[in-house]
């Protein structure tokens, strides 16, 4: 397996990052076994690069780390619980399988390993549709599991101009939106840089690292394009074998509808005769896997009890990015984007709903209306707690907040 720690190295050098991401910089991930899931393309594997770097002072040949992507041709003769016996006998500390839902039986494996070698700590990455809590081989008790998300807009910022700001919390940035979104309109313009201007291409292509490695919008819009149907295609199979050549086809199929009509209140009898699916629930189970795979998001009322299976309210697509992607027509509609961004930006740390008044509850607590600079307050002047998030606007005063600085949550 000497072959392994010459591809750890290559792999360590080529795909470490100078950049250190909030994941990072939030999470010390110190259990034995560490699992962090979240969509295609986010930047998982550079995380679990710069971990085992950090941990040996950059150190690319160091024997006491080991990078392993589980979708190699080289590892794939291997098992994974060979690999770490092997690595643990030769003194090694820290070990990264990536990729691991490629592996069909890996929970039992990384189960086996936690349970077999006490001095080796296990770091994992996978699919964001990973079900950790589910099946006979149990982790929730011995692993800590993390979500990854994409490029917040600060970060993008920060990795477009060579600034640094620090984020800015939901209830800090309401109580003092005017003058935070003035400092960092200020620091940007010294720079040389236009908040606007920065936050338009961020929508456009902002939510993924890899733009910075593809040189054209149109090439990474067909990166992106791709990844999706990677992750539908490749990923949902790799989760749930089950699922058949037919019922992919009437997934992706799903999934044109929806981006075609995103944000939309669905008809699930419209869509289940489209997508031609028997059964409302099978069609609910569809939109759940096309959830968790970072695909779609499903916005519900709020105050009702949680059925991950029952009817949403909204549909929207993840992310802005694939907006613009998948659906170029539709992302001409400016609401559209609007709140799609606002729902990226915010579900990361906050609990997110539909509102009666207005677009968003958030923590069931703030409603926010989502529009164009000149939104006012009508839909929601009976609510209390209530925001607009506007486009097109620098910075605020009062209940309105420039939408750009929502993107500042981590």
């Amino acid at each position: 397996m000497q072959d392994l720690l010459e591809l750890s190295a290559r792999t360590l050098e080529i795909q470490n990052r100078p950049y250190l991401r909030y994941f990072l910089r939030e999470n010390s991930l110190e259990s034995r076994l560490s699992i962090i899931s979240g969509p295609r393309g986010i930047g998982k594997s550079t995380v679990l690069v710069q971990h085992l770097l950090r941990q040996v002072s950059g150190d690319v040949w160091s024997e006491r780390i080991l990078y392993v992507a589980a979708d190699h041709f080289l590892v794939r003769k291997y098992h994974l619980y060979e690999i770490a016996e092997w690595f643990s006998r030769r003194g090694g500390q820290i070990v990264a399988f990536d990729e691991i839902h490629r592996i069909r039986d890996w929970s039992m494996q990384l189960k086996s390993i936690h349970d077999t070698f006490p001095g080796l700590k296990v770091l994992a990455s996978g699919s964001s549709a990973l079900e950790i809590h589910k099946g006979t081989h149990d982790l929730s008790r011995r692993a800590v599991a993390y979500r990854m998300h994409g490029l917040s807009f600060r970060e993008f910022v920060e990795l477009r101009t060579g600034l640094e700001f620090g984020p800015l919390p939901l209830p800090e940035l309401l109580e003092d939106h005017r003058r935070r979104a003035g400092a960092i309109v200020r620091t940007l313009d010294v720079a040389g840089f236009k908040v606007l201007s920065l936050f338009a291409d961020y929508l456009v292509r902002g939510f993924y690292p890899y733009f910075l490695d593809l040189a054209s919008v149109p090439l990474f819009q067909r990166t992106l394009e791709q990844q999706v149907h990677t992750t539908i295609e490749s990923d949902l199979l790799s989760i749930h074998p089950s699922l058949g050549g037919e019922s992919i086809r009437k997934i992706k199929h799903l999934l044109s509808v929806v981006a075609a009509s995103v944000p939309f209140t669905p008809d699930l009898n419209a869509v289940k005769q489209a997508v031609e699916v028997v059964d409302t629930r099978t069609l609910k189970t569809y939109l759940k896997y096309l959830e968790d795979a970072g695909i779609l998001r499903q916005l519900h009322l709020p105050g009702r009890p949680f059925d991950a299976l029952r009817k949403p309210e909204k549909l929207y697509l993840h992310d802005t990015n694939q907006l613009f992607a998948l659906a170029p027509a539709n992302a001409g509609n400016l609401g559209t984007v609007r709140e799609t961004f606002f729902s990226q930006a915010l579900a990361p740390a906050h609990a997110l709903a539909a509102a009666r008044e207005g677009d968003f509850v958030v923590d069931g607590r703030w409603v926010f209306e989502v529009g164009r600079r000149s939104k006012k307050r009508r839909q929601i002047r009976s609510v209390e707690e209530a925001y607009l998030a506007v486009d097109d606007l620098e910075t605020g005063v009062d209940g309105t907040i420039p939408l750009w600085l929502f993107g500042w949550g981590y």
